[in-house]
C-alpha cells in the first residue's frame, strides 16, 4: 500500500569509502611509481648504494627535465644541466692557510690557491695544474668540490695549484677548451712566471678528472712537441680520464650502458656536443658508426682486445666498429681535420707509441662501474709499453664522479679513499 515509504536510501558513507579507496589506490600507484623511478639494479659491491640510488634520481630527473625543455624548444639540453654547476658554484675565498686570487692567464680565468706561509729557507714549491671535469659543457673551477680539493693539495703538499676555468662547450666547441688549457700551462710553465709564484720549475704536475683528465693527457702530449719548451711537466694525475672517441661501444660502455652518474647516453651526448650542436653526429655515436675511413685508420690504437687484460674482456667479444661514408660535414665535427674527433687533442689515445715515449710519469685512477673505465687501462697499458712509469689505481667498487661527492649531503666514503690516495701519490712523485 504504502512500500514507496519504505525503500531503502544507500548509506550515507558509501562515497566516503570510494574516495578512501581512491586515495589508496593513488598513494600505491605514486609509490610504485617513485620505486620505479629510484630503484636501479645497482651492483650490490658498491658502498652506500641506496645514497647513490637517491644521488642520482636527482641527476635522472634534471636529465629528463633538460630533454623535454630542448624539446620544446625552451633551452637546449646542456643550458638546463648546467644547473648542476650553479649549485655548486661558490665564490672561493682565502682562509687562514690558504691564499685564494682570480687571475687570467694569457686571457683564460684561473683560480690561483697558494699557501699563506713562507716556506723554510725560501725552498720552491711544487705546483699542480687542475682540469675540472663535467663532459667539457658542464663544470667550473668554482665548484664546492674542486675548491675542497684545491685547498687539501695545498695544505698537504704546500703546493701552488691553478685551478683553469676554461671555456665550455656548446658555445666553444673543439678545440677551444683544449686551446684554453693549453694556453694556461704555456703561461704558467715561463720560468718568470714560475719565479713570480716560488714554484720549483722541475716540480709541476698537471692533472684532472674526466674531460678534465682528457685535456690533461693531451697538453702532456702535445706539450713535448713543442719547440723550444725548456720546462717540462714532471707528472699527469688522471682521474677517471676519457680519452677516445672512435669506439664507443667496449666492454665497460657495455657493462655499465645504465650506470649511475654517467650512463653511456650521456657520454656519447658529451662527446658529440663537444664536436657540434648538429644531433646528427649524436645519432651516429649512439649507434657506434660515426668513424669515418679518415678516423677508421686509428682504430688500431683503441683495439681493446689488444690493449685491455683478459679479466676486462668478460662476455664481451671485439668486433670494429663500422666505418661509414655518409657520416661528413658538420655532422661529424668534420668540417675541418682539426675538430675531429680523430684528433689526438681530443683524443689523446690515439696517437702513436713513439708519441708516448717521452711523457712524464703518470697516475691513473679508474673505476669498475664507469663506462670510461676502459679508457684509462688501455692507456696505462700502452704507456707502460712504451716505456712511461706508470701508477694505475682501481677501484673495484668505484663508479664515475665519485671524487666529487666529498660534500654532505652527497659525501661517500670512496671519494675520500680515493681523495686521499690521489693526494698522496702527488706527495710521493711530484
Amino acid at each position: 500500500m504504502h512500500a514507496d515509504n519504505h525503500q531503502m536510501t544507500p548509506p550515507t558513507c558509501v562515497p566516503g569509502w570510494k574516495m578512501r579507496w581512491g586515495s589508496i589506490i593513488l598513494f600505491v600507484a605514486v609509490c610504485s611509481f617513485t620505486a620505479y623511478y629510484i630503484y636501479e639494479p645497482i651492483p650490490d659491491e658498491i658502498e652506500e648504494r641506496w645514497k647513490l640510488i637517491l644521488t642520482n634520481s636527482f641527476f635522472r630527473t634534471l636529465s629528463h627535465l633538460a630533454d623535454l625543455s630542448e624539446l620544446l624548444g625552451l633551452k637546449d639540453y646542456m643550458g638546463v644541466m648546467y644547473a648542476i654547476t650553479l649549485i655548486e658554484r661558490i665564490a672561493p675565498v682565502s682562509d687562514e692557510h690558504v691564499k685564494v686570487t682570480e687571475e687570467n692567464f694569457d686571457g683564460v680565468e684561473v683560480v690561483l690557491y697558494q699557501p699563506k706561509h713562507q716556506s723554510d729557507d725560501n725552498e720552491l714549491r711544487r705546483a699542480v695544474i687542475y682540469l675540472h671535469g663535467g663532459g667539457w659543457c658542464l663544470g667550473s673551477s668554482r665548484m664546492s668540490p674542486y675548491d675542497l680539493l684545491a685547498r687539501k693539495i695545498v695544505t698537504e703538499l704546500d703546493a701552488v695549484i691553478i685551478s683553469v676555468e676554461y671555456r665550455l662547450a656548446p658555445a666553444h666547441h673543439f678545440p677551444v677548451p683544449y686551446e684554453d688549457v693549453y694556453r694556461v700551462v704555456k703561461h704558467f710553465l715561463q720560468k718568470g712566471v714560475l719565479a713570480q709564484y716560488s714554484v720549483d720549475p722541475n716540480r709541476v704536475a698537471v692533472s684532472g678528472d674526466s674531460a678534465g683528465g682528457n685535456l690533461a693527457a693531451a697538453v702532456s702530449q702535445q706539450l713535448q712537441k713543442e719547440p723550444g719548451q725548456k720546462v717540462k711537466l714532471k707528472a699527469q694525475a688522471l682521474i677517471y680520464p676519457v680519452l677516445q672517441a672512435l669506439d664507443l661501444n667496449t666492454p665497460s660502455y657495455q657493462q655499465n650502458q645504465d650506470m649511475p652518474i654517467l650512463p653511456r647516453t650521456l657520454m656519447v651526448r658529451f662527446w658529440s656536443e663537444y664536436f657540434t650542436s648538429d644531433k646528427a653526429l649524436f645519432r651516429a655515436m649512439m649507434a657506434n658508426t660515426h668513424n669515418s675511413p679518415e678516423s677508421s685508420s686509428l682504430l688500431k690504437f683503441v683495439n681493446w682486445s689488444a690493449f685491455l687484460p683478459e679479466t676486462y674482456h668478460r662476455k664481451y667479444n671485439y668486433s670494429a666498429p663500422a666505418v661509414s661514408q655518409g657520416v661528413r660535414g658538420e655532422a661529424a665535427g668534420m668540417d675541418e681535420p682539426s675538430r675531429s674527433f680523430a684528433d689526438p687533442r681530443a683524443s689523446p689515445l690515439l696517437v702513436p707509441d713513439t708519441d708516448l715515449r717521452s711523457l712524464p710519469k703518470a697516475y691513473i685512477l679508474t673505476c669498475e662501474y664507469d663506462v670510461l673505465r676502459d679508457d684509462g687501462i688501455m692507456y696505462a697499458t700502452r704507456l707502460r709499453a712504451a716505456g712511461v712509469e706508470v701508477t694505475h689505481e682501481h677501484y673495484d667498487t668505484g663508479f664515475h664522479g665519485a671524487v666529487m661527492f666529498t660534500v654532505w649531503p652527497t659525501d661517500f666514503l670512496i671519494a675520500r679513499r680515493m681523495t686521499d690516495n690521489y693526494v698522496k701519490w702527488l706527495k710521493e712523485n711530484l
